[in-house]
């Protein structure tokens, strides 16, 4: 009787499946070659496609990420670059300084001249309170024929050239006001209209965009738009105050100021006399310019007595006494100290960062202890770590304060700086010196791969070979930040954002 083919073969290699596994391991060892050599030209080609402003001789320009030139610098008003990987530059020029008019252009990486269709294409300036300025993201306000519309980066038009004017709600991304027959609605930065124009005026309720939009009527009647469209209040209140509280609305009638909720109903209309912001349990309120918590019923959680304060996680607030802040519980026991000049909490990190008189900085950690002290040099939430400046030198920490190698926490960087006898040089990631212990002060490798130098008072660069792009020669004292994209060195008006050479 017959074994079978089965044991007839045993003990005996399948030289087919021996080759197939082979020629399948090889395929998938090229596969991961190819995988790893695509990521690596999609990084490259991500540098190599962003683009910054620079400043020369009186001129600006554009560079790359390697501190190429890509325009020269050649124009008298300052070139604005709406996202720095798209290669759409602004251009203002002929500018008659007697009538205020002007003249724009936008050109690609080749100084060609794109979007020619429009009399006039701009970015969406916009700026906060403390008047930080930014551009709105992927939209350019275009005029034609007399009226304007929005494009994207692409040149795609996202709304019809058809408004009399629009304009960027002050302090609110994504929230573009848009002027039609003498009344304002609002459109977002995709060109969406959230608001048809038909009131005559627009504000935000909150600090983002999120929190929806006041509309006001010709006869000055105040009502609510979220940012979905959906009519959160109508158009019947006296006022509605520019404050957000999470599913409460204080608004004003007869001169009164009211909580009310979304059906409208009353629930605070005496107690106090301006709500702050919601809590967990109720609203921050103030009486006589002092600060307490109240529940939406009317009884007082916490006393009026501070200068200021505001809940940063459940149970947990930040206060302000005698002109100085700590950090209370909500039966008002002391977990940190009133003695900083101020404390804001980092909600990724679960830390406090408390400042005091003399600008030195203490992370204090979720069981209210001090951790750090130093000054403060980054808070980096996508890679999760803290970078501080103890005892005059620059120290790593993970979100549990586990101090940590510069080489464990900056992956991509290729030279990482190092201390010895007071002077600072660069290591590669096994530590072999790269750089020699030359220079006074020094930064580490920026995302562009340069890092910036210092000696005998003056800064220059080097790259992420530790090769000198430029001998230090620039002055920087009065700069905040140091930064080099090879020889141009970051301007000292940070809201400017541009590179220069002195």
């Amino acid at each position: 009787m017959s074994k079978g083919k089965r044991y007839e073969t045993e003990g005996q290699l399948n030289y087919q499946k021996v080759f197939a596994v082979i020629i399948a391991l090889i395929v998938l060892v090229m596969f991961v070659i190819i995988i790893k050599n695509v990521i690596a030209q999609r990084k490259e080609a991500k540098k190599e496609s962003e683009y910054f402003t620079i400043y020369s001789a009186n001129k600006y320009g554009v560079i790359d990420a390697e501190g190429n030139e890509v325009i020269a610098p050649s124009y008298q008003e300052m070139i604005v670059i709406p996202d720095k990987e798209k290669d759409v530059f602004i251009c203002i020029y002929d500018i008659n300084d007697e009538t205020g008019e002007y003249k724009t252009k936008a050109l690609n990486k080749e100084n060609e001249e794109i979007f020619t269709q429009y009399e006039q294409i701009e970015p969406i300036e916009n700026a906060d309170q403390n008047e930080n300025t930014w551009y709105e993201e992927n939209v350019l306000r275009v005029k034609k024929d007399g009226k304007y519309g929005l494009i994207d980066l692409n040149g795609k038009e996202i709304l019809n050239c058809e408004y009399e004017t629009i304009y960027a709600l002050n302090g609110i991304e994504n929230s573009l006001i848009i002027q039609k027959d003498g009344k304002v609605g609002l459109a977002n930065n995709s060109g969406s209209i959230i608001v048809e124009p038909n009131y005559k005026e627009i504000k935000n309720l909150g600090e983002t965009y999120k929190e929806g939009y006041i509309t006001i009527t010709e006869d000055g009647k105040y009502g609510l738009v979220s940012t979905t469209k959906k009519q959160l209040l109508e158009n019947n209140y006296e006022e509605i105050m520019q404050v957000h509280l999470e599913n409460y609305y204080l608004i004003k009638e007869a001169g009164v100021l009211k909580l009310i909720d979304s059906s409208g109903t009353v629930l605070l209309d005496q107690g106090f006399e301006d709500i702050k912001s919601a809590t967990t349990r109720g609203v921050i309120f103030t009486v006589g310019g002092l600060y307490g918590e109240m529940s939406t019923t009317g009884e007082i959680l916490i006393e009026a007595k501070y200068q200021d304060l505001r809940e940063e996680k459940e149970g947990i607030y930040i206060a302000k006494q005698n002109d100085l802040y700590g950090i209370i519980d909500n039966q008002g026991n002391e977990k940190v100290p009133f003695q900083y000049t101020g404390i804001t909490y980092n909600q990724e990190a679960d830390i406090n960062i408390a400042e005091d008189a003399e600008y030195n900085t203490s992370i204090i950690d979720s069981g209210y202890n001090v951790k750090l002290k130093g000054i403060l040099s980054e808070i980096n939430t996508e890679k999760s770590y803290i970078r501080m400046r103890i005892d005059d030198e620059y120290k790593y920490y993970n979100f549990k304060l586990e101090e940590k190698p510069n080489t464990e926490i900056l992956t991509e960087n290729t030279i990482f700086l190092s201390k010895k006898d007071g002077k600072y040089g660069y290591v590669d990631k096994k530590g072999n010196v790269v750089v020699d212990y030359t220079y006074d002060d020094a930064t580490e490798q920026n995302e562009y791969g340069f890092a910036s130098v210092k000696k005998n008072g003056v800064w220059g660069s080097i790259n992420k070979e530790g090769e000198t792009v430029i001998e230090p020669t620039y002055n920087l004292d009065n700069y905040l930040v140091i930064d080099f994209i090879g020889k141009w060195h970051l301007g000292q008006d940070l809201n400017m954002n541009y590179y220069c050479e002195q």
